[in-house]
């Protein structure tokens, strides 16, 4: 029984065969293809990991230091890097720029405006001291060539200081490179947002000296004479050139280049060619077609001009810098409400009570104000804002400070209402000799409107030219920037006839107004520059060097552009 039972379980396995053999085929084709599966994906890993080394080598500089890839650029906190710390006179900056991208670079440009701007001091000084003054023609003559010599001084100075100031640190920090902070997160150190922080600075330290000078200078001459409020700020700028000579080998110099403004005129002309028209819908058009600077870069042209010896980095520059001029454009409008507070507010303070305070003395309020809100926005205000993924990017810096123009200029407007409603003259209150009853200091709002304005526009506006200008002519685009409240007093005559009692309301609401749609008018205008800010601020830096090109490692230069170029292609900027 038990052999028949083991005869059973025989049979049954034989007759179960075909089955468990095809069982068994399945098993190893299974097994197979898992093997293959698993080669591919091992495969595919590599594939991977081969290209993330490849990118990972592109972020990688020179000196070891990490690039930001793209999600880092668009997640990454950014934090600022360490830092090793009147028409005449402002359209002098548009020569003394030239001469320093030009001919002489900007440290020695700085030792010739020291020199000169000491010769107008010196001058000044002669024309106000007591012998001279008895001679009203000759006090005046004195006075106008110490002027002259002034404010070619102060011009030549302005357009050139904050560029060398803010290349000392671009010379070390050229990009944005990730570190890890002192609490262990990792971030972005950004030059860009540390240039905005330098020229912070560099702002505050000029109304230091502004808020003490003009204070001290007002009573020296109340008390003792004009001589010695000329003498003071000479005495603390016979500093500069022993400062300069100094640290003369400290500093990192740009040499200059010679001329590129005709290359880049020329340029532009050549991009212009064939497209203008009598229908100037279609001029605009015509320069609005995305190709106006393409079409004249050196690659794309067969048959280059002898003039053409820069590359195609060099024509992003120069159109990245036209770009820069044209936000400048409007900026005489802001200027226009700036400028009520050297003059207008300053005879608005007259006509109220100032409880023995000069009037003139009111208007210090603007650098007092500075002085505590360039602290308050450089640390707490434009950090929460960034922090909060809010990019307070410049073309929206200036923007807003054409907005809080506009509110001074209706502060200025409502406080000169309630002089005209309360002076016992009525709206003739200037000539009067009883004031209304109204301290000066219900001007603070108005000053401290406009120290934010300069804050959002003015700083804003140094920090433009310089990041935006080519390398070889930011003292030039500097210059442009400063001339630009130059046309603005020249635009200020047009309102002289409102300037005086009974229409001086009109006049700070008719600038409220010229503001207000000032400031609509430039975001219109400029809110795409607004959109390409990271990309313009990642363009690779050019190899023109304009008459010293002899002197350039060509080869070792174009390297470099390409490697700027795949970290510009890796972080999404190009």
């Amino acid at each position: 029984m038990s052999q028949g039972a083991q005869l059973d379980v025989v049979e049954a396995a034989k007759a179960n065969a075909p089955a468990l053999e095809k069982e068994v085929a399945l098993d190893k084709e299974a097994a197979v293809e898992k093997e293959v599966a698993l080669e591919k994906e091992v495969a595919l890993e590599k594939e991977v990991a081969s290209a993330s080394s490849g990118v990972d080598d592109v972020l990688v500089g020179p000196n070891g230091e990490k690039y930001p890839t793209k999600e880092e650029l668009e997640t990454l906190p950014r934090v600022v890097g360490k830092v090793h710390w009147v028409i005449y006179t402002i359209a002098m900056p548009i020569l003394g720029g030239y001469l320093a991208d030009t001919y002489w670079g900007r440290f020695k440009t700085i030792n010739v405006a020291i020199v000169i701007a000491t010769v107008g001091h010196i001058i000044l000084i002669i024309s106000s001291i007591p012998g001279v003054v008895t001679n009203p023609s000759g006090a005046l003559g004195c006075f106008v060539v110490g002027l002259i010599f002034f404010g070619m001084g102060v011009g030549f100075f302005k357009c050139n200081i904050s560029p060398m100031i803010a290349e000392q640190y671009e010379h070390e920090n050229p990009r944005a490179t990730v570190e890890i902070n002192r609490k262990g997160q990792k971030v972005i150190n950004d030059p860009v947002l540390t240039i905005s922080h330098i020229y912070m600075r560099y702002y505050f330290f000029i109304n230091v000296g502004a808020l003490v000078g003009q204070i001290s200078m007002v009573y020296a001459e109340k008390y003792v004479g004009f001589w010695l409020a000329y003498t003071l700020p000479t005495v603390l700028f016979l500093l500069c050139p022993l400062l300069m000579i100094w640290l003369r080998n400290k500093y990192h110099r740009r040499p200059p280049t010679g001329s590129v403004l005709s290359k880049s005129m020329a340029t532009f002309f050549l991009a212009l060619k064939g497209r203008v028209s009598l229908n100037p819908v279609r001029t605009w058009r015509n320069c609005k077609d995305g190709e106006f600077w393409e079409r004249v870069k050196p690659s794309k042209l067969e048959n280059k001009p002898s003039w053409m010896t820069f590359d195609d980095a060099w024509v992003d520059e120069v159109r990245r810098g036209f770009q820069a001029c044209k936000v400048f454009l409007l900026y005489p409008i802001f200027w226009l409400a700036y400028g009520q507070m050297t003059n207008n507010l300053v005879s608005q303070a007259a006509t109220m009570k100032l409880g023995g305070v000069p009037n003139d003395v009111v208007h210090n309020l603007n650098p007092f104000a500075l002085l505590i809100l360039i602290p308050i926005c450089d640390k707490f205000i434009y950090p929460a804002l960034e922090k909060a993924g809010l990019k307070f990017t410049p073309i929206k810096k200036v923007t807003a400070g054409f907005a809080t123009a506009t509110l001074s200029m209706i502060v200025a407007a409502i406080i000169q209402h309630f002089i005209y409603k309360q002076s016992p003259c009525g709206k003739y209150a200037s000539d009067c000799d009883t004031p209304p009853d109204i301290w000066v200091w219900v001007q603070a709002p108005a000053y401290i409107l406009i120290a934010l304005s300069e804050i959002f526009a003015s700083i804003t506006g140094l920090e433009y030219a310089f990041t935006k200008a080519p390398k070889n002519m930011r003292s030039l685009i500097t210059g442009v920037f400063w001339f630009s409240q130059a046309f603005s007093s020249a635009l200020a005559q047009a309102f002289v006839g409102l300037a005086a009692d009974p229409l001086l309301e009109w006049l700070y609401t008719t600038v409220a107004i010229i503001s207000a749609l000032g400031g609509i008018g430039f975001w219109l205008l400029f809110k795409s520059l607004d959109a390409q800010e990271e990309a313009l601020n990642a363009l690779p830096e050019s190899d023109f060097r304009g008459s010293r090109n002899q002197d350039v490692d060509v080869e070792a230069v174009l390297a470099e552009q390409r490697r700027q170029d795949k970290i510009r292609e890796v972080q999404g900027l190009k």
